[in-house]
């Protein structure tokens, strides 16, 4: 799975990675955890360019009748993800992508759960495969006067969720999933709304190169979803490459 991860990388990178006009000031972030808001790339519901937008993590699906479904929604199965009722719709139509330049897995040892951070192009932003929904509370007298935006109207609620698959044989040494990574050139082909599905999506959801990627120990620090600082990445031991086999 992927349930935690980092983006500390300036707007500016962040635009010119993603191909966005623009981007607005963002907070560096060293422990994204579920719940919590964190920016999407999707295109425009014009569909004429991309957009970044910031989502609260964990996807709740539009007839939900309870938006508590979310927090279990962190995640989709990139095997199942075409035909589970939670995802189906969002995988036709409304991919996007999480981006990142970090994330967290943690290994079991005979001391307990040790957490790794693991980037891409030693620290470069990636681009992580994610679905967005909007949700939206029916209209009932218990609920008129809530989630009241400026228009009078009860806001929707965007949500997102970060598609997994299989770990290739670095990752493997830590957990048995990992987040489904696109190279830049496939980005494209996720975000095109003319693909509902079929070989020209599951072809993007294998493992990331090994040999792209890199991975070391920090503290548990990062354990708690309230801490958010610098020390949540700080190294505390060898890479993980650079362990005894």
């Amino acid at each position: 799975m992927c349930g935690r991860y980092t983006l500390k990388v300036e707007p500016e990178t962040l635009a010119a990675q993603m191909e966005l006009d623009d981007v607005p000031a963002l907070d560096p972030r060293y422990n994204i955890a579920p719940t919590q808001r964190a920016p999407v790339v999707r295109l425009s519901l014009e569909r004429e360019a991309r957009e970044l937008e910031l989502m609260r993590w964990g996807l709740v699906p539009f007839w939900a009748k309870d938006p508590g479904i979310g927090n279990r929604m962190i995640n989709a199965r990139s095997e199942t993800v075409a035909s589970k009722p939670a995802f189906r719709a969002a995988f036709k139509r409304r991919r996007c992508i999480v981006p990142a330049d970090g994330f967290y897995e943690w290994r079991k040892t005979p001391d307990g759960k040790q957490p790794y951070r693991i980037m891409v192009d030693d620290g470069a932003p990636f681009a992580m495969a994610g679905l967005w929904e909007s949700w939206r509370p029916k209209d009932t007298d218990k609920d008129k006067d809530k989630d009241k935006d400026a228009a009078g109207d009860v806001e929707s609620l965007h949500t997102f969720t970060i598609l997994t698959t299989a770990p290739n044989d670095k990752i493997a040494r830590l957990h048995d999933r990992m987040p489904v990574i696109l190279a830049a050139e496939e980005i494209d082909r996720w975000l095109d709304p003319g693909v509902e599905g079929g070989e020209a999506l599951t072809s993007l959801m294998d493992a990331f190169p090994a040999a792209r990627m890199s991975a070391y120990p920090v503290s548990t620090h990062v354990n708690r979803p309230g801490n958010d600082d610098p020390s949540c990445i700080e190294p505390i031991g060898p890479r993980l490459e650079d362990e005894p086999a």
